[in-house]
C-alpha cells in the first residue's frame, strides 16, 4: 500500500520561486493595493500562512485603518492634568486608573455586533469572554461586566431570535464566571434591524506592582499557548465577519462564529492569578480577535527582538487544520505568554495544577522577525511590526450628508406634533412613555444576570451606575455607567457624542462617585461611505473635546465599522450612529453610595438644572409620534461639571438620600422611577419651575434638557444643601416631598394636573418586555 502523500507546504522558499501563482487575497478581506502593499514589504508574494496572518491584522477589526489617523485625537487632547490617575492608556489591551492606597482598576468596552446577529448565543457569549481576557491579561481579576444592547424593532419577525440568544448569552457566559452584572442598556430600533450593537464591558481589580503588559522581550525566553485548545471555530472572524458589511447569505458567514466555554474561562483566571502572583511570566495576551496570528505579531512587535514559532506545538482539537487555519483561528479561551527559561518549570507546575494544557511554541530572540516553522519548513517570516503595527492607514473621504439638513429642519415645531394639554392627557402620555419598550423596566434582561455575585455589588440596574466595592476593609470602590443615544446622535454626531459623555458623567456623578476615566466603543455605519465617515469623525472630535472640558481621559475601547446593509448615501443607509461611552468613577467609601430612588418620607425633593423646551430627538417624539428630527439637547459640560460636583459632594456629606439623573423621558419618567425604586409615593407642584423657565407642564414633564438631576435631601439639611447649590452655580428648586399615602397605596401626585398610583406604574413599566418575549 502506497502512503499519502504529504501535502506541500507553501513555504518562504516556495512563495519566492512562484511569484505568479494567484491567491485568494479578495476572500480574506483584502483589496487590491493592499495585497500589492504585502508583496513589496516581502520583496515576493506572500506564503498562504502569511496572507492568512497580514488579512486578519490588516482587518478594519483589528488594524482599525479608517479611524487611527482619528483616534489620535483623543492623545493629542489627553493633557498632563487627565493622565494623574492613569497608569495605562491607550494602546495596551485595557486601560488602568489608579484609584488610591495602591488599588488599580482596568477596564474596557467592545464590540461582538456582527456574530451576535448570524449566532446570537454564541456571538454575545464570547463577546463577553474576550472582553474578559482583556481584563486578565492587564494582571488584574476581573470583578464585574456590563452590556450595551440595541435590537431592531420589537414587532420585527426576527428580533426575538436575536433577543433571546444575545441575552442569554451574556447571562450564561457572564453567570458561569461567577461575575455580577452591574449595569448596562437596553434599546430597540428599527436601525439595528440587521445590525444589533452587543457592546460588553468588564472592570477589574488590581494592586499597582501586578500590572502585565502584552511584549516579548528577553532573547531565550519561551513563548507559551495555554488554555483550550486550537480548533476550527471562529476562522477569518475579523477579517471578514467584523470587518465588513453583511452580504447576501448568512450561512457562508456562520462558520466564523466562536464557540465559547465559561468554566475553561474561569479556570483560566484563577490559573493566571496564580501565575502573577507566583512572579512567572514576562509578556503575556489573549488570544481574541486574529488568534495566534495577533498574539504573536503583537507580542514580537511591542518587543525589543524577535520570535520564532513551531506551529507544530500547537495543540489542536482539529487535526486537520492547515497552517492559515491555525494562524486565524480565534478559538476562545486562551492565552499567550513570555516566560523566562528558569521559570518554565514552575509555570507549568501551575497550569499542571488547574489541569491547563499548555505548550511551549516558540522563543523569543534577536532577530527582529517573526517567523514560523510547519513541519519543518519555514512558512512565515516577516518584520512583526508590518503585520501588527504598521498596517494600512487610510484618509477616507467624508462630509456632511445631503440630507442632513433637511433632517436637522424637521423640528418637532416644523412637524406640528400634537402635544398633550390637559391633566387627563399629560398622565396617559406618561403611562405610554413608561410602558414604551425602551423606557419600560428591563428586569425581564437583569434578572436573567446574577447582580450580586461576589458579594460587592453596592448599586446595579436599575440604579443610575453599577458600584462594586474593592477594598473590603476601607469600602474604596469604583462606580461605573454606559451611556449612548443613537437618536442623538444621528441629529448630531459631535453633540450626540459628547451628550453620550454626559449622561454616563452624570449617572457616576449620581451614585456619589467622582468620575475619572472614559472608555468607549464607536458604532457606526460603513467607512466607504462618506456619510457614515462624517459621523465617525465628528463623535470623535466631539468626544476629545468633551473629555477635555471634563477632565477625563480616554482609556481605551474599540470601533465598530460596517454596521450597515442600506444603500450608501442614504439617510437610512447604517445605524443609527451609536457612541457608547462607558464613565469610571471612584467612591472613598461604597456604603455611602446614593441609590436613583427615594426611601423615607417627607423629605425634600430638589430638581437641579434648568429646563428648556427641548423635544426634538426625545422619547416623546419617538413613542408618540415615530419622529425623529430637528437638533438634540443643547450641551454645556461646565453645567455637567457642576452638576457632578454637588452630587459628589452631597453624598460624601450626606446631604442626600437619593439622586436620579435626568435623561430620556425628562422629568417625568424621572420622578416615575425614583418613587418606583423603593415604592415610595411623592407629591410634586410644577408652578415655581414653570414661571422660573418660562416653560409649559408638558414641556416641564418631557422636555430633555441636560445637566439636570432629581435629589431627596432629608429633613434638616436643606440649607445646607441649597448652600452648596448656590456655591457651585447650580440652578435649584424644591419641587416636592417623598411619601403620598393615599388609602393606604402609595402615589404620584403632580399638584393641579394628575395623580397616578404606584401599582399602576409599576403595571405598565413591567408588564412590555415580558408581554413581547415571554
Amino acid at each position: 500500500m502506497t502512503a499519502p502523500s504529504k501535502p506541500t507546504l507553501d513555504t518562504v522558499e516556495r512563495a519566492a520561486a512562484t511569484p505568479d501563482e494567484e491567491q485568494p487575497y479578495a476572500a480574506l478581506g483584502l483589496k487590491p493595493d493592499e495585497y500589492q502593499r504585502i508583496r513589496d514589504i516581502l520583496g515576493r508574494r506572500p506564503t498562504a500562512a502569511e496572507l492568512a496572518m497580514y488579512s486578519v491584522m490588516w482587518s478594519e477589526h483589528c488594524s482599525y485603518k479608517s479611524s487611527k489617523v482619528h483616534l489620535s485625537t483623543f492623545g493629542a487632547k489627553t493633557t498632563d492634568e487627565m493622565k494623574k490617575h492613569l497608569l495605562v492608556g491607550i494602546g495596551e489591551n485595557a486601560g488602568v486608573v489608579d484609584i488610591g492606597d495602591g488599588w488599580a482598576v482596568t477596564f474596557k468596552v467592545e464590540s461582538h455586533n456582527h456574530p451576535s446577529y448570524v449566532e446570537p448565543y454564541q456571538g454575545a457569549a464570547t463577546g463577553v469572554g474576550g472582553i474578559v481576557r482583556d481584563i486578565i491579561s492587564m494582571g488584574a481579576r476581573p470583578v464585574a461586566v456590563m452590556d450595551q444592547l440595541r435590537f431592531g424593532a420589537v414587532d420585527h419577525p426576527d428580533t426575538a431570535r436575536v433577543v433571546h440568544g444575545v441575552v442569554a448569552g451574556v447571562g450564561g457566559y457572564g453567570n458561569s464566571l461567577g461575575l455580577p452584572n452591574i449595569g448596562g442598556e437596553l434599546v430597540f430600533d428599527p436601525s439595528y434591524q440587521g445590525n444589533p450593537l452587543v457592546n460588553a464591558l468588564c472592570l477589574g481589580v488590581l494592586r499597582h506592582e501586578d500590572i502585565h503588559l502584552a511584549n516579548a522581550s528577553g532573547t531565550g525566553n519561551k513563548v507559551i499557548l495555554f488554555g483550550a485548545r486550537t480548533g476550527g471555530d471562529g476562522i477569518g472572524g475579523a477579517s471578514i465577519l467584523a470587518s465588513e458589511t453583511f452580504e447576501d447569505g448568512v450561512p457562508a458567514k456562520r462558520p466564523s462564529v466562536q464557540v465559547g466555554d465559561p468554566f475553561m474561562e474561569k479556570v483560566l483566571i484563577e490559573c493566571c492569578l496564580e501565575l502573577y502572583a507566583a512572579q512567572v511570566v514576562e509578556g503575556i495576551q489573549d488570544l481574541g480577535a486574529a488568534g495566534i496570528s495577533c498574539a504573536t505579531s503583537e507580542l514580537a512587535s511591542n518587543g525589543d527582538g524577535g520570535m520564532h514559532v513551531w506551529l507544530d506545538d500547537v495543540l489542536l482539537r482539529d487535526p486537520s487544520l492547515n497552517a492559515g487555519e491555525i494562524l486565524m483561528s480565534e478559538s476562545q479561551e486562551r492565552m499567550m505568554a513570555v516566560v523566562a527559561p528558569d521559570k518554565l518549570d514552575a509555570f507549568l507546575a501551575i497550569t499542571g495544577k488547574w489541569d491547563v494544557e499548555t505548550a511551549v511554541i516558540g522563543e523569543v530572540n534577536g532577530s527582529g522577525r517573526l517567523t514560523i516553522d510547519h513541519h519543518g519548513e519555514r512558512i512565515v517570516d516577516v518584520d512583526p511590526r508590518t503585520v501588527a503595527h504598521e498596517g494600512p492607514v487610510y484618509h477616507r473621504p467624508y462630509a456632511r450628508p445631503s440630507w442632513q439638513d433637511g433632517l436637522n429642519a424637521d423640528t418637532v415645531v416644523a412637524a406640528g406634533l400634537a402635544r398633550p394639554e390637559t391633566g387627563d392627557e399629560l398622565r396617559a402620555t406618561v403611562l405610554r412613555l413608561l410602558s414604551s419598550p425602551n423606557l419600560a423596566s428591563k428586569e425581564w434582561v437583569t434578572d436573567q444576570y446574577d447582580r450580586f455575585v461576589q458579594g460587592n455589588t453596592a448599586l446595579a440596574q436599575p440604579d443610575d451606575g453599577g458600584v462594586v466595592r474593592v477594598d473590603e476593609t476601607t469600602g474604596l470602590g469604583v462606580a461605573l455607567a454606559t451611556d449612548a443615544n443613537g437618536r442623538y446622535t444621528k441629529l448630531d454626531p459631535r453633540t450626540g457624542a459628547q451628550l453620550a459623555l454626559a449622561e454616563a458623567y452624570r449617572n457616576v456623578a449620581a451614585t456619589g462617585a467622582r468620575p475619572l476615566a472614559i472608555t468607549d466603543c464607536l458604532n457606526f455605519g460603513s467607512p466607504e461611505d462618506p456619510d457614515a465617515m462624517w459621523q465617525l469623525v465628528e463623535a470623535i472630535e466631539g468626544l476629545a473635546d468633551g473629555c477635555q472640558t471634563l477632565g477625563v481621559p480616554v482609556t481605551g475601547g474599540n470601533v465598530s465599522l460596517y454596521n450597515g446593509t442600506g444603500e450608501p448615501g442614504q439617510i437610512d443607509s447604517s445605524i443609527h450612529p451609536t457612541p457608547v461611552v462607558g464613565v469610571l468613577g471612584v467612591l472613598d467609601d461604597v456604603s455611602r453610595a446614593t441609590a436613583s430612588g427615594w426611601r423615607a418620607q417627607g423629605e425634600s425633593i430638589f430638581l437641579l438644572g434648568t429646563t428648556r423646551p427641548e423635544l426634538d430627538g426625545s422619547a416623546w417624539a419617538d413613542v408618540v409620534h415615530d419622529h425623529l428630527g430637528g437638533l438634540p439637547p443643547a450641551l454645556d459640560l461646565a453645567a455637567e461639571r457642576a452638576l457632578a460636583e454637588v452630587l459628589v459632594n452631597a453624598t460624601r456629606d450626606e446631604l442626600v438620600d437619593a439622586a436620579h439623573d435626568l435623561s430620556e423621558g425628562g422629568l417625568a419618567q424621572g420622578l416615575v422611577e425614583a418613587c418606583l425604586r423603593f415604592g415610595t409615593g411623592a407629591t410634586v407642584s410644577l408652578d415655581a419651575l414653570l414661571e422660573r423657565d418660562g416653560v409649559t407642564a408638558f414641556e416641564a414633564l418631557f422636555s430633555e434638557s441636560t445637566a439636570r438631576a432629581l435629589v431627596s435631601v432629608p429633613r434638616g439639611e436643606e440649607v445646607r444643601f441649597v448652600d452648596a447649590c448656590v456655591a457651585r452655580g447650580v440652578p435649584h428648586l424644591r419641587i416636592g416631598e417623598t411619601g403620598n399615602d393615599v388609602d393606604g397605596a402609595e402615589v404620584l401626585e403632580v399638584t393641579g394636573l394628575f395623580t397616578l398610583p404606584l401599582d399602576e406604574a409599576r403595571e405598565a413599566h413591567d408588564r412590555t418586555l415580558p408581554a413581547i418575549f415571554g
